[in-house]
């Protein structure tokens, strides 16, 4: 379909012109935003809100994050966004995501933001899948006739215009603005190791062991419930060879280790205690996946391992930002991680090289360190739906095992993600997914200990 009926019927009632902009078929709006070229300043989206009074639409830039706090103060009202389940009710001629930011069209009152009041042009869902809706500003404002304009959305801690940045320029801009954490002397010696196909198991013990503090967590990990060996382990060489094997102890020891060129605090959902938990439960489930997707176990491992790592760069060069981020994530989790990074980030800096995103920081920090290209990608990449490119399967372990986890409140964002395309993407049948829940069962307190100690 074009239009959603209701939509096509309501512009042509108000003579208000615009152009539909094919698409390939998406599997959610910000897949389509991105496959589509438009530019994201000029995309509007619609939050749905509702309180005892009634439902209501919000309008506000694609990249943008609601300010609940700011329209109870313009409304004098205690709205909370929709369920999906509640969204498609109202929107029963629309494709599911793909929500018109045309209230007029479904009887329901506008809220507008004050920067979409004053757009130029706006690319916005059309109700299709398959198609996007164009408008010249002054017709949008036309078919928004009646909508209280106020400010509704989260704002950084400055308001200037932002250019968009190429990951080329941003880490351009990176390495030299900012003193970036070189990759700490043993993790780079152990990364070298692996990448030497006759190293053996005992020179891989002998460099963890240089390091105490290394060798005691990876005899803790070798020694948890989560392998059950019945045996004594001694030594590193024994975690090695009897219990984890070479690339797994290499991948835990170079996470491990690198982390250690950051200082971010513990505590808060984006903290050091919450990014381990993340990283060890993404990387067991990577690894699982990678055995059904015909992946290499070990990369897959890495990839969930490292894929954060953007956040903790973040964190430790700019850390009054980060510490406001670390409370609108929490403050806000039904907003988007990348909204919210657009607003403290893209808006705090006049360089903008922060308005990518921590994971494309994070492909970057990881391409500067020369890590495996998969691990490059799934770090820069995962924030991104219906990524299609190099190395897309291990992007999509990664985003599918980041969903499945968002379940148990594990990550760092937990706005549904598009499972069953996921599962399709990596032609795995719907049924591996309760296999999956039962690993996790099966292994979260030891995760989670083994989280809590690596963090402390």
């Amino acid at each position: 379909m074009a239009l959603a009926a209701r939509l096509e019927r309501f512009l042509a009632r108000k003579g208000i012109p615009y152009t539909d902009v094919p698409i390939p078929q998406a599997t959610s709006f910000n897949a389509a935003v991105m496959e589509s070229g438009q530019p994201r300043a000029d995309v509007v989206q619609a939050t749905l809100l509702i309180d005892i009074k009634g439902a209501v639409m919000a309008v506000h830039q694609f990249d943008s994050a609601l300010d609940l706090e700011a329209i109870h103060q313009f409304t004098g009202r205690r709205l909370q966004t929709l369920t999906a389940r509640q969204s498609m009710r109202l929107f029963s001629d629309c494709d599911p995501g793909f929500i018109p930011p045309i209230g007029g069209a479904y009887d329901l009152p506008v809220l507008l933001d004050d920067d979409v009041a004053q757009a130029e042009r706006a690319v916005m869902a059309s109700g299709s899948d398959d198609s996007l809706l164009e408008m010249e500003g002054r017709d949008l404002r036309l078919a928004l006739a009646g909508a209280r304009q106020g400010h509704l959305v989260i704002r950084g801690q400055g308001n200037g215009d932002r250019k968009a940045l190429s990951l080329d320029e941003v880490a351009d801009k990176l390495q030299r603005l900012y003193r970036l954490p070189p990759m700490p002397a043993l993790a780079l010696r152990i990364l070298r190791l692996t990448t030497n196909s006759e190293a053996t198991a005992r020179e891989l013990a002998e460099l963890i062991e240089f390091d105490p503090s290394l060798t005691a967590q990876i005899m803790r990990y070798a020694r948890s419930a989560l392998f059950n060996y019945p045996g004594e382990i001694n030594t590193v060489q024994d975690a090695v060879t009897r219990v984890l094997g070479f690339d797994r102890v290499a991948h835990v020891a170079i996470g491990i280790a690198a982390v250690r060129a950051f200082d971010v605090p513990r505590q808060g959902m984006l903290g050091l205690a919450n990014f381990w938990r993340h990283s060890l439960y993404c990387a067991f489930l990577c690894q699982s996946l990678a055995d059904q997707c015909g992946a290499d176990k070990g990369l897959a491992y890495l990839c969930g391992l490292l894929h954060n790592f953007g956040l903790l760069l973040v964190g430790h060069l700019f850390p009054a930002e980060f510490e406001e981020l670390n409370t609108l994530r929490e403050a806000n989790p039904e907003i988007s991680m990348y909204s919210l990074e657009q607003q403290v980030f893209g808006q705090a800096r006049g360089d903008q090289v922060l308005a990518v995103g921590h994971g494309a920081i994070g492909g970057i920090l990881h391409k500067l360190w020369q890590l495996p290209e998969p691990v490059v990608k799934a770090a820069g990449m995962h924030q991104h739906p219906g990524y299609h490119g190099e190395h897309e399967n291990y992007v999509r372990m990664v985003q599918l095992a980041n969903g499945l986890l968002k379940a148990r409140d594990v990550g760092d964002e937990f706005n549904p993600d598009d499972l069953p395309a996921l599962l399709a993407a990596l032609d795995l049948d719907p049924a591996v997914v309760a296999d999956l829940e039962e690993e996790i069962d099966r292994v979260a307190p030891d995760l989670d200990a083994l989280a809590n100690s690596l963090s402390s």
